[in-house]
């Protein structure tokens, strides 16, 4: 770690939980953020400025006008441009030492699979169950810690699935992927847009503890915000011993995500 290293995360370094070694792990990390929207806005910029060695940020969409009340980490002048391109451009402005490696395409298949292998933490950051399912999938098979948010609305939340630990359970325990889920967009019903804040600097903190050990992650706890009352619930979750991706049953490999 450099002088300037140690002048610029000093206030972590204070930290008796993080310290230089924290510190280091956290310059060290590789972490991959799928969905460069609302909730991979705050998660990428925080992550950067708090020293995260190497980020991969994927998304394949560009940016809309509509985007700009929430995707904080994209300028009017990015119209256009793809998100996940936006995104490295307003990251290397903010930490050039960090290093950014933005993922136009879908992840889906071995791509995504490779990329999850490839990464010390996954953040899900994505707007749809077909992703989510998908990212945890190879989450569970590469033994990956997923940090997972969602916000919609008014209402959001946010967990840990560290599936390193053997009694972790993952996404699949919580929603069964059995094709009834309602996608429920924020194009179609609207998002309150510092909730996206919200859930998203909650996930990039919920990744810094898990990168440097610090405190006590969500893993098996589900916090649920409804921001517009702003209160919070915390409800435990269980691995199912039956699930069809974690559990006892042969696993499902497929990580491959339809196109629309």
């Amino acid at each position: 770690m450099q002088d300037a290293d140690l002048l610029r995360y000093s206030r972590h370094i204070l930290l008796n939980d993080i310290g230089i070694t924290g510190q280091q792990a956290i310059l060290d990390a590789r972490v991959l953020i799928v969905g460069a929207g609302g909730l991979g806005s705050p998660v990428a910029l925080y992550l950067a400025a708090s020293g995260v060695g190497y980020i991969s940020i994927a998304d394949n969409d560009s940016v809309d006008l509509s985007n700009l009340q929430r995707q904080i980490i994209h300028q009017h002048n990015a119209i256009g441009q793809n998100k996940a391109l936006s995104s490295a451009t307003s990251i290397q402005l903010l930490n050039p030492n960090t290093h950014i490696n933005a993922i136009t395409e879908r992840l889906s298949g071995s791509a995504l699979a490779q990329q999850v292998a490839a990464h010390d933490i996954i953040i899900d950051a994505s707007d749809n169950f077909t992703t989510r399912h998908a990212i945890n999938r190879a989450c569970v098979t590469h033994r990956k810690p997923l940090v997972s948010g969602a916000a919609v609305r008014f209402d959001g939340q946010v967990t840990v699935f560290d599936l390193r630990q053997e009694d972790s359970p993952c996404y699949h325990c919580l929603y069964p992927d059995n094709g009834a889920e309602d996608e429920i967009r924020c194009s179609e019903n609207g998002v309150f847009s510092p909730l996206v804040g919200i859930i998203g600097a909650t996930q990039a903190a919920e990744a810094l503890k898990l990168i440097t050990g610090a405190g006590t992650t969500l893993n098996g706890r589900l916090l649920l915000l409804d921001a517009l009352d702003m209160q919070w619930r915390s409800i435990k979750l269980k691995r199912d011993a039956n699930c069809a991706v974690c559990g006892k049953k042969p696993p499902n490999h497929n990580y491959t995500i339809p196109k629309n």
